[in-house]
């Protein structure tokens, strides 16, 4: 595989992942994700395992924000000579509702470790670490309903 389907393939994980934080589709979004996922986030400072991020970041943030995309058009990813490992650094967008129902600008940026078995395996998330813009409020009070599981 070349560079730059490397490149590509963590560009459409990315893409895609970004399109179930959107839909809130919560158990899509687990099924990229390693057991062992170790994450720090906008919500829990850090927490460890799957389930707890799906629990304590992915549950508290996902339902409460709109409009969630990865500028993917900014994606820098830097990968190991044997492309089984890659870090996507990317920029990332959504819409935060204020306790009021006021909507604001949440933007933030996101580091994701992602590992394989080969090659031409399927990635899965190791590590995440998001975090907002300078002075963009950390809670949001939307209340979507996550997608049918």
């Amino acid at each position: 595989m070349s560079m730059e389907e490397l490149h590509r393939s963590v560009r459409e994980w990315i893409d895609a992942w970004g399109a179930e934080v959107a839909e809130v589709d919560l158990a899509a979004g687990r099924r990229r994700f390693d057991d062992g996922l170790v994450a720090f986030g906008t919500h829990a400072f850090a927490v460890e395992g799957a389930d707890a991020v799906y629990d304590q970041q992915w549950s508290q943030v996902w339902p409460t924000i709109e409009g969630f995309r990865f500028l993917t058009d900014r994606l820098i990813v830097q990968a190991s000579p044997d492309g089984l490992q890659a870090v996507a650094i990317v920029s990332w967008y959504s819409t935060g509702i204020s306790d009021d129902g006021v909507h604001f600008d949440r933007p933030g940026r996101a580091t994701v470790v992602l590992v394989r078995d080969a090659p031409d395996a399927p990635w899965r998330g190791t590590h995440t670490h998001f975090s907002l813009a300078r002075g963009v409020p950390d809670r949001s009070h939307g209340s979507r309903p996550a997608a049918p599981a």
